[in-house]
């Protein structure tokens, strides 16, 4: 290895957010184009182990730990596949050289940058639900230092559970370089959703899972509609005045107005579906949330080491609102009867609200010594702030200002194998109690969390990739108290083993394959009421995903795949009594590439679960929603 690129020294400059240039959509292929099998979407693909709401048994998204180009973004909507070029889930050695290491891993978003090409795609799409869309992005080239980026969204979705929707988004980007190491980006989203029914839950009144609904079917009232609004819009700029100096600055601000919602629940369900049924509706609720990061980076080449280092403000101003329901008892049902019961005039008390402000600081430092090794850490200084306003009660503050700190370190073993190991300790959001809470929809507390990981990655050969690992996380555990609100109940701490396999096995073969085999435990908090089981509800003892693309001999074009997902049992329940059982899932797919009058085109044809295994979702502890069977989908992608 001789010196470092001036590609490599620009990637570690931007903290392992080396922005990828705007992609035709008849290349999308997740398969191919995944760097592991941790987790990773592109357009209407998504693989992986692990998602941005679930990373080692916990939700990355929720916790705070959302990227976009690597720079710090706090979501109240998530950003839109418009401008949201692939998102990655980074665990492990995979979110190594990314400064600030979260616990519960990273999801970083790259974004569609506008190319220096006038070109577009269109993509229309459909599935055996009644779902369909068409989507139209593009790049326009103003002038050589200035581009613009466009896209919009329209259709109809379905869901498993019989409900659906209309939407329509549009969102705008802009690239302008106006002067040689400046790169201003700002964009905006705005998603509408429409006459979307509240999907059933469903929460059995003993010890036991609920009779499984008619697939496909919505019988709850119709008028029990969401309707919101969300909007993204930011700006990432940089400005390298030197080949070792970068500064970087992202900027954002999200928006969730919630103008009607709707919590359909069928309580005190029995083994033969009946039920009654209560919903509860919502006032109108708008969450907003300013964040975003300023970073700057110098490198210092020293023969054959390099030495990177981190100076970053992070900050986050977030708002939500939540509370001032009503409800009202509809009666007893059966699943399956048909809900025509008239709208009631709903009554609405005070909403609560709270505010969350918090600026981090921090220094990082990431040291590469060519044929060696690596090692990298952090040390930050948070500074949280909650002030809490319920109806008829003084402001509730808490506050605290915690060291955060990570480190990590890899030994180059030989050309193809490498050691590392790490440590992270983060301040992180816990997410918002469900549905069936007393206090529904009110964001918890910020907790601190730890985690221990080590492992392995070997290149097996120059096209295939091993990475296996351990890990070790701490974090509290929420349940039900005597009270039926939704908090801190004991500890849960998760321990387990991952290993991602990705690459060409042959020419025409790729594989992308992980999984995770997790032991998790929880210890009750003495003063926590109620049974409390050993183990963490919404947590399978393990899961498998295998991904294969194959390019056919038969007809040049052609590309067969195929995905194997198989998950443990999975506890529903706090007392640990009620489990959802163990399931397979096989998805078979195609995708045919040809020319579409002289254009490069893409037909793409996917039946999820062959065998039509219907499972639930768990909600909350004891709280169920329907998943899907099988359904076809499809899609045809021209880059015009």
């Amino acid at each position: 290895m001789g010196r470092l690129s001036s590609a490599t020294l620009t990637l570690l400059l931007a903290g392992s957010a080396f922005p990828a240039a705007a992609q035709d959509r008849a290349d999308d292929n997740a398969v191919t184009q995944a760097e592991d099998g941790f987790g990773f979407s592109v357009g209407r693909e998504t693989i992986g182990i692990y998602t941005s709401s679930n990373a080692r048994g916990f939700s990355p998204t929720a916790a705070g730990n959302v990227r976009i180009d690597g720079m710090y973004f706090d979501p109240a909507i998530a950003l839109s596949s418009i401008i949201n070029d692939s998102t990655s889930i980074k665990v492990g050695l995979s979110a190594q050289g990314y400064p600030f290491a979260a616990p519960s891993g990273i999801v970083d978003q790259l974004l569609r940058r506008p190319g220096d090409k006038a070109a577009a795609s269109i993509v229309l799409n459909a599935d055996s639900y009644s779902s369909y869309g068409l989507e139209v992005d593009g790049s326009l080239p103003v002038s050589k230092r200035l581009s613009v980026g466009y896209g919009a969204i329209v259709g109809r979705t379905a869901f498993p559970d019989g409900t659906d929707n209309f939407n329509h988004s549009q969102g705008l980007i802009v690239r302008w370089r106006p002067a040689p190491g400046v790169e201003i980006m700002p964009f905006w989203t705005l998603t509408n959703d429409y006459n979307d029914e509240a999907g059933p839950f469903y929460v059995p009144a003993g010890k036991y899972l609920p009779p499984k609904p008619p697939a496909h079917s919505f019988d709850g009232p119709q008028w029990a509609d969401f309707r919101y609004t969300g909007t993204n819009q930011g700006l990432l700029a940089s400005y390298a005045p030197g080949k070792t100096w970068l500064l970087r600055v992202g900027a954002f601000r999200s928006v969730f107005d919630q103008k009607k919602s709707y919590a359909n629940l069928l309580v005190d369900l029995q083994p033969d579906g009946t039920a009654d049924r209560l919903l509860i509706a919502d006032p109108r609720a708008k969450n907003v949330s300013l964040s975003g990061e300023v970073r700057l980076t110098h490198s210092i080449v020293d023969g054959p080491r390099l030495h990177v280092i981190h100076l970053s403000l992070r900050e986050r101003d977030a708002r939500h609102q939540f509370g001032g329901s009503d409800d009202v008892d509809l009666g007893p049902t059966r699943i399956g009867v048909e809900e025509d019961s008239p709208k009631p005039n709903f009554m609405f008390g005070a909403s609560s609200r709270d505010r969350i402000r918090q600026a981090t600081l921090g220094v990082a430092y990431d040291g590469r010594w060519r044929d060696i090794g690596e090692i990298s850490f952090g040390l930050s200084r948070a500074d949280y702030r909650k002030t809490t306003w319920l109806p008829g009660v003084a402001p509730i503050v808490s506050r605290s200002r915690p060291w955060l700190y990570n480190g990590t370190a890899a030994a180059y073993l030989s050309k193809s194998v490498s050691l590392y190991a790490g440590y992270a300790r983060g301040l992180e959001e816990s997410g918002v109690a469900p549905p069936n809470a007393a206090n529904r929809n009110q964001p918890l507390n910020a907790i601190l969390t730890e985690q221990k990981d080590a492992g392995i990655r070997w290149t097996v050969t120059g096209n295939v990739k091993l990475i296996a690992g351990l890990f070790d996380l701490r974090k509290p555990y929420f349940g039900f108290d005597a009270a039926n609100r939704y908090t801190q109940v004991g500890t849960t701490r998760s321990q387990g083993a991952e290993v991602s396999v990705s690459g060409n096995l042959t020419r025409t073969l790729n594989v992308v394959a992980g999984g995770y085999f997790l032991r998790a435990r929880v210890t009750r908090d003495p003063t926590a009421l109620g049974t409390i089981g050993a183990r963490p509800v919404g947590l399978p003892g393990h899961l498998v995903n295998l991904n294969l693309n194959w390019k056919t001999p038969v007809l040049d074009g052609l590309s067969l795949d195929t995905t194997l997902l198989q998950r443990g049992k999975v506890p529903s329940t706090t007392d640990n009594l009620v489990s959802l059982p163990a399931r397979a899932q096989l998805n078979l797919g195609g995708r045919y590439r040809f020319k579409l009058i002289n254009r490069d085109a893409t037909l793409r044809m996917q039946v999820t679960n062959i065998f039509d295994n219907r499972p639930f979702n768990v909600a909350g502890p004891g709280i169920y929603g329907a998943a899907a069977g099988r359904y076809l989908t499809g899609y045809l992608a021209v880059d015009v």
